[in-house]
């Protein structure tokens, strides 16, 4: 279903992290659809290429990347930018929700749940920065999670990782303001990803979901990559510092 166009996108080079699948996906795609260049970065190569022949388009680009590795992050950032020139969009995506219980954390999982939740963010938004600087502005959406705010249990290092996504997006927001670059963040509610129909939906969970949500109906990738595009775009060239909660009335 064709959404709203936003001229602003048209020729940008974005750059998407987790951007193989589930709303990663989504927001490559809505990208494309927008004129953009889009190049993401993906740890599931076979997923990644399969989205970009589907594609068939010469405006997409995929990079093979663990985020968790900065050095390899860094690399990928500079092969999108070869392939398509100075980012001034970007889309820090990435993430797992793995559950997992207190008892079972060990200090190595700790900083891992860390690596692929949060720091790859900072380093990501470090990397473009310059690109954005010399175009004389960007913007760059960080992709937060509801769970900590509802305090959804059993992934404490999840739900860790994304509640300091709000305070690093405001801190970059501050920072980089005088540059013209605009940070905000987006926090999904239980978005009903090939992922987590596999892993985490229970009818006992789509029961309690539809009793807490206002909107009554399961909400898709799409929903979420409709939002990130606004908060790309010019059109929210007013916005910046923000948390942006799109959970279907869930909160």
């Amino acid at each position: 279903m064709q959404g709203a166009i936003y001229p602003s996108l048209k020729d940008r080079t974005v750059l998407v992290t987790g951007g193989g699948s589930g709303i990663g996906e989504a927001i490559v795609r809505r990208f494309v659809d927008q004129g953009a260049r889009v190049g993401f970065i993906d740890i599931d190569a076979k997923a990644s290429r399969q989205l970009v022949e589907s594609l068939a388009s010469a405006s997409v680009h995929f990079e093979h990347a663990d985020l968790r590795d900065i050095a390899a992050l860094r690399r990928a950032v500079a092969g999108v930018r070869e392939a398509f020139g100075p980012i001034t969009i970007l889309i820090n995506n990435a993430a797992r929700d793995d559950r997992h219980a207190i008892e079972d954390v060990t200090p190595e999982f700790w900083d891992e749940r860390i690596a692929v939740n949060l720091k790859h963010q900072f380093f990501a938004a470090q990397a473009v920065a310059p690109d954005m600087r010399q175009a004389g502005g960007g913007a760059i959406v960080n992709m937060g999670s509801v769970s900590w705010v509802v305090g959804q249990g059993n992934m404490p290092c999840y739900t860790t990782a994304k509640s300091a996504v709000q305070g690093l997006t405001r801190a970059l927001a501050r920072d980089l303001g005088p540059n013209n670059i605009r940070v905000n963040s987006v926090l999904p509610g239980w978005i009903m990803t090939q992922r987590q129909l596999d892993n985490w939906l229970t009818p006992e969970g789509e029961a309690e979901l539809m009793q807490r949500q206002c909107i009554k109906r399961k909400l898709m990738p799409d929903d979420i990559a409709r939002i990130v595009l606004f908060f790309a775009a010019d059109d929210s060239g007013a916005c910046t510092n923000q948390n942006y909660i799109a959970d279907g009335g869930w909160v």
